[in-house]
């Protein structure tokens, strides 16, 4: 499909029309390719015996290297510019990234025998073509680019080219010092200033790079390369200065669909989701079947900003349906399955919040993945999936409560599972000892499993609670004093036959709860049977 180019208004600017090769160049610094070789296209149409313009469309037409057109170019030309030193490093260019090497070579060779080594034009020429192929010979560019300076001193694009070719040996000192040349025989020469930004972004050394960055466009204002680096750098740390740069970058620059994805991004990234969503949906329609799937995420996430969830669970949807596997994450989940729990599907939510934390590798929010998991299982009165995901939750959390472990402890409990819940209510004991509430749980629960308290499971633990509960002067723990004194009092008077503590338990109840007529039933009960003396109470 061709591609339909946008771009907001205010990056429309006309190209430069170029009428000589020089144009062409200058194109070609400032990043301008495609403008480069519609001037080129015209020049050779023009004048078809300018020699360094074919040389310059072979360049061109060979990035990426091995381009099929830039051989069909080449045969366009003339007879006669086919002898011409610059249409030869033209040929070896193209040959070059290919298997031809020695063939490449043998043209090199003739243009600059052809010129006796004497041309800086043609050393530089050659040396460009060398540094930019990947066989290329880097040492002999240098060798190349030493004579040229020997007779053109002055010249900052000879340096920045030597420069270059010590990168590629990666020597980083000599490249440095090139670059610093480059500077010194032209303070105003923006590309050498990005060149030695670039080699401390390779070294990750921010302050200097920025530096460098600064100091190109400081040197020349129109020279985009340093904008894009700029708004690289700033993307990651203040997403409104950089797009600030992209916006610059862009005007700078000639119009590529890459950059329209980029200014998508930030526009998404500073906040401005109606515009993202509106070039996002352009690009769609135009770049169609290539569009990258995370246009359709952004989509969804700017919809889910604005408060559109209708549009952000189309979209998300759309998002899984044409994203690999590997580039899900675990955010992407846990959004459809807050969409899911907007729609009250709280089965396909819980699956996705679920596939969601499993991909989650930051804990800060894995604790928030787990208690919204653990929430979304109580409302479904689901207890023992509650109780799984709030002991998640408790583990990872830092910021853990009692309240949290107290809560991972009922959810156990209330799931019926009264084994976990005393392990959980015993972890609640050991750390807050001075608490009733383990102790009290941990009664319920083992009364939970002994129900015939045959095997008094649950007494020690009343009877902590009893022991915290009496030197209590605030009243916070009578109604666990309240229940653990009628438990007591049941054991003593069922499985100890021990009347009298029975009723020294309930009586203790009543002076809590004088009210309670159960209480108060069964103190006469056992009163009337000691009384009686009967055999099975105590003596």
């Amino acid at each position: 499909m061709k591609r339909v180019s946008f771009i907001p208004l205010l990056f429309l600017i006309a190209p430069v029309v170029g009428q000589d090769a020089k144009d062409a160049k200058q194109l070609l610094y400032y990043g301008k390719s495609e403008s480069a070789k519609d001037v080129l296209h015209q020049i050779v149409k023009n004048d078809p015996d300018d020699a360094e313009a074919w040389y310059l469309l072979a360049t061109v037409y060979s990035e990426p290297p091995g381009n099929i057109k830039v051989p069909n170019i080449l045969h366009a030309a003339p007879q006669d510019v086919k002898e011409d030193p610059y249409f030869m490093v033209a040929k070896g260019a193209v040959l070059l990234p290919g298997s031809n090497v020695q063939e490449a070579d043998r043209y090199f060779s003739d243009a600059l025998e052809k010129t006796k080594y004497k041309k800086p034009e043609i050393l530089l020429a050659v040396a460009k073509t060398i540094i930019r192929a990947e066989k290329g010979d880097a040492n002999h560019a240098i060798d190349l680019l030493n004579r040229a300076i020997k007779k053109d001193k002055r010249n900052p694009e000879l340096y920045t080219e030597l420069g270059k070719a010590y990168r590629k040996l990666n020597n980083g000192t000599e490249a440095f010092k090139a670059f610093r040349q480059a500077i010194e025989a032209d303070n105003k020469f923006a590309e050498a200033y990005y060149l030695t930004g670039m080699l401390f972004r390779t070294q990750n050394n921010s302050d200097l790079y920025l530096e460098y960055f600064n100091k190109a466009i400081q040197a020349d204002s129109k020279y985009a390369p340093a904008y894009y680096q700029l708004y690289y750098h700033y993307y990651f740390r203040n997403v409104n200065k950089a797009k600030e740069y992209l916006e610059k970058y862009i005007a700078l620059s000639d119009h590529r669909i890459e950059n329209d994805y980029d200014y998508t991004d930030i526009l998404y990234l500073t906040k401005n989701y109606k515009q993202a969503i509106e070039l996002a949906k352009k690009l769609i329609e135009i770049d169609n079947d290539k569009v990258p799937a995370r246009i359709y995420k952004l989509i969804a996430y700017s919809y889910q900003e604005t408060n559109d969830h209708l549009n952000a669970f189309n979209y998300i949807h759309r998002y899984f349906d044409v994203a690999p596997d590997s580039i899900l994450i675990a955010r992407d989940f846990i959004l459809l399955g807050d969409l899911y729990t907007e729609k009250q599907h709280n089965d396909s939510a819980m699956f996705f919040y679920k596939v969601g934390a499993a991909l989650e590798r930051d804990s800060s929010l894995l604790v928030k993945y787990y208690k919204m998991i653990a929430d979304l299982a109580k409302e479904q009165k689901d207890y023992s999936g509650t109780a799984t995901w709030l002991g998640k939750y408790y583990l990872i959390n830092e910021k853990s409560t009692n309240v949290d472990l107290f809560n991972w402890g009922l959810a156990w409990f209330q799931a019926g599972n009264f084994e976990k819940a005393d392990s959980v209510f015993a972890m609640y004991a050991e750390k807050y000892p001075d608490q009733v509430f383990g102790y009290y749980w941990r009664g319920r629960s083992n009364a939970a499993i002994d129900t015939t308290m045959e095997q008094g499971l649950a007494i020690p633990h009343y009877l902590k609670v009893v022991e915290i509960g009496e030197e209590d002067t605030t009243g916070n723990s009578k109604r666990q004093l309240i229940e653990s004194y009628g438990y007591l009092a049941g054991f003593e008077a069922n499985q100890n036959k021990n009347y009298g503590k029975a009723i020294e338990y309930f009586e203790k109840l009543l002076q809590l709860d004088p009210d309670n007529e159960a209480a108060s039933k069964y103190v006469q009960i056992l009163k009337e049977a000691l009384s009686k003396k009967d055999p099975l109470t105590d003596s």
